[in-house]
């Protein structure tokens, strides 16, 4: 009984193309991941691979690291489970499968599980980054699968398998682009004329762990993540005049409820219509184009005039989508300054404009109310009155910093205080405090504030960064009215931005030198998300129109669908049948030759040498071989001597063997001929 043979380990050339090709096809997935989490998944990944290339580490060690990297992907989000969450595990799996790559069927695994990852970073961002970093991927995974098999194709020498010669990377790289330039007409006729529905058939899971974004509530310190991040929210390109800097301000979620520390929305008015609002003179037509955020708050310059197709507006005049925002979208909206807003407030609705947390900052409440002796009776001229005596006070002695310590238990006491210091989200939070312990009802708004105008396509731009919350208050006879409490901070008390923060602020003045590239980046990106991801079921029966032909029905579609996919099969084949024939074109001609004197009977054993050949045929032929005799031996010598005459000496003997015909044959067959049958 013969003992089986162990496999031999996995050469040391086609383990390293396998690990970095795993990597390469792991780190768009990681890019979208929280970035804590993404560094322990990538250095754990790391260090597995480094301790794995001499010996696969004990199975004990790959389960503790296998708990503890699903244990902290679940804990990132905070054990509720969504597509973001099991692309985490994935990534997260993919890092310890290193610990068990020793052979070439290991590896195969793991770069076969690897080309998940690309794919899985689809689920999460569409853009082109993302694509780049996925094709990469895939092809290092390919080119590592052919090293893979090249290097475990060596001979077998019964105690181990002795490696083949290693194969250039070069050839590996030209041979998948070969195929992907194969591919490309099916995939380009799919993306383009492949019928779309205007809706999806399923639906993909929400995210578990949530991207920078508005949230619908405001907390203590919860926007520095926000404002630290300096992606891009929104584009806006207007058909028009544009507003001013200083008045564009994106009207978002709109927070009514306290609890002494925290801002939240009030549900109950998301479903009562919207308000009486008397717009004024000016307005703005424009089109937002919005990045994903999972979430179905949209933002509007103030005040959108109506709700566009698929939204709707609240009765705070904070707009929804009617469903959530997973994708670039785009909307046409229309925006005016509000004359009056709301004039006449709901005794329900001013209960809750004026609703405090009892046993909370007890200071500011009694300095409002003492606010509110000095002023007078309630009416529109002392509520502004108290509105700009706290501006006044701002505008004195607080500082606008994000260096903010935590607050304690009386949040907007501490601030008004002690630290006088802090960003929007203080100013916003304290004044409506104020406001509201002084009888004016207030509320607080979310957003964004102003924009930059990217000189490459003449939009405007707003990031994270720009996010923002100010103040409305009530006014009889007016309505609400905007009041930005940050605003009113003295430029010299200005002390900490995310200008001075940002990394090179002080070489580059905020990236100053970099100004270009990142308006190139982000045109590029808008130019990405309108010509791909914005290709949808209304853009595809349109494909056509520019030139002349009218829309196309889904009927017509699909049968342009399948006339062009037949096409391209066809190409597929042809350059399949092309690649497997000889790239030489002397040694194409000359197998040609001898399938023609194989056809008349003739044909040349394939030990046989082309003299002897020539030889045994000639008696056969009318000339008696006088013609093809001087074809071989021209044919030899450019096979085997020294070459003379370069290229064109090899296209004259090209050519010459292209016209060669076998003479008429003649007479029995010579001795030792081989038989050839016809097929009946």
């Amino acid at each position: 009984m013969s003992a089986r043979i162990a496999p031999a380990p996995l050469d040391p050339h086609a383990r390293g193309w396998t690990l970095a090709a795993a990597g390469a096809c792991v780190l768009p997935l990681l890019l979208q991941l929280p970035p804590a989490l993404a560094l322990g998944i990538g250095a754990t990944g790391a260090a597995i691979a480094t301790l794995s290339w001499r010996r696969v580490p004990p199975g004990w060690l790959r389960l503790l690291v296998a708990l503890a990297l699903a244990g902290a992907v679940l804990a990132t989000s905070r054990f509720h489970f969504g597509r973001d969450t099991a692309c985490a595990l994935l990534a997260a799996m993919l890092a310890i499968k290193p610990a068990e790559t020793a052979v070439a069927r290991d590896a195969r695994s793991l770069l076969g599980f690897a080309l998940f990852a690309p794919f899985a970073t689809f689920l999460l961002d569409q853009g082109p980054l993302a694509l780049a970093l996925g094709l990469a991927g895939a092809t290092f995974a390919l080119v590592a699968l052919l090293q893979v098999e090249h290097a475990d194709s060596g001979e077998d020498t019964g105690i181990g398998r002795r490696a083949a010669q290693q194969l250039p990377a070069t050839r590996s790289f030209a041979r998948i682009g070969r195929l992907a330039v194969v591919g490309l007409p099916l995939a380009l006729a799919a993306f383009w004329l492949f019928p779309r529905m205007a809706s999806p058939m399923w639906g993909v899971p929400e995210r578990a762990m949530a991207r920078p974004g508005l949230s619908g509530e405001m907390a203590p310190g919860q926007w520095l993540d926000l404002m630290n991040d300096d992606r891009t929210a929104l584009r806006v390109q207007f058909f028009g005049a544009a507003p001013p800097t200083s008045r564009m301000y994106w009207r978002g979620p709109v927070l009514w409820n306290y609890d002494g520390r925290r801002w939240t929305q009030s549900r109950w008015l998301r479903d009562v219509a919207p308000p009486a609002v008397v717009a004024g003179s000016e307005h703005w037509d424009y089109e937002l184009e919005l990045e994903p955020t999972d979430s179905r708050q949209l933002v509007a310059l103030e005040l959108p005039t109506a709700a566009p197709a698929g939204t709707r507006l609240s009765h705070d005049y904070a707009l929804y989508a009617a469903r959530p925002l997973a994708a670039p979208s785009r909307w046409r909206m229309r925006a005016a300054p509000p004359a009056r807003f709301e004039p006449e407030l709901d005794r329900m609705l001013r209960r809750a404009a004026l609703e405090l947390p009892a046993g909370f900052d007890p200071r500011t409440v009694a300095m409002a109310r003492q606010w509110r002796a000095d002023a007078g009776t309630p009416s529109p001229e002392t509520d502004m009155a108290i509105a700009q005596r706290a501006l006044r006070m701002f505008r004195a002695s607080f500082g606008y910093t994000l260096d903010t310590p935590l607050p304690g238990h009386d949040a907007v006491d501490e601030f008004l205080f002690d630290t006088r210091a802090g960003f929007c989200e203080h100013f916003a939070s304290a004044f409506v405090v104020l406001m509201r312990a002084a009888g004016v009802p207030a509320r607080v708004v979310t957003g964004y504030a102003g924009g930059y105008r990217n000189p490459i396509g003449g939009y405007w731009l707003v990031r994270n960064s720009d996010a923002h919350a100010w103040a409305e208050i009530w006014l009889a006879g007016r309505g609400w009215v905007r009041v930005d409490p940050t605003a009113a901070v003295a430029p010299e008390r200005i002390y900490d931005t995310l200008a001075d923060r940002a990394p090179g602020a002080g070489a580059f003045g905020g990236f100053g030198g970099l100004t270009p590239v990142l308006d190139l980046g982000d045109w590029l990106r808008r130019g990405w998300n309108d010509f791909v991801l914005g290709f949808d079921a209304t853009r595809q029966r349109h494909l056509l129109q520019p030139l002349g032909l009218p829309d196309l029905a889904p009927s017509r579609l699909a049968l342009l669908f399948a006339a062009t996919t037949l096409l391209a099969l066809a190409w597929m084949a042809w350059f399949g049948a092309r690649a497997g024939r000889e790239p030489d074109p002397v040694l194409r001609a000359w197998r040609r030759l001898g399938e023609r004197y194989a056809r008349a009977g003739l044909g040349r054993a394939a030990h046989e040498p082309a003299g002897a050949w020539a030889a045994r045929i000639a008696p056969r032929l009318a000339d008696g071989g006088a013609t093809l005799r001087p074809l071989i031996l021209r044919f030899d010598n450019w096979r085997y001597a020294p070459p003379e005459g370069g290229r064109s000496a090899a296209a004259a003997l090209v050519r010459a063997l292209r016209r060669h015909r076998p003479a008429r044959p003649t007479g029995a067959p010579p001795q030792g001929a081989p038989e050839h049958r016809r097929s009946r």
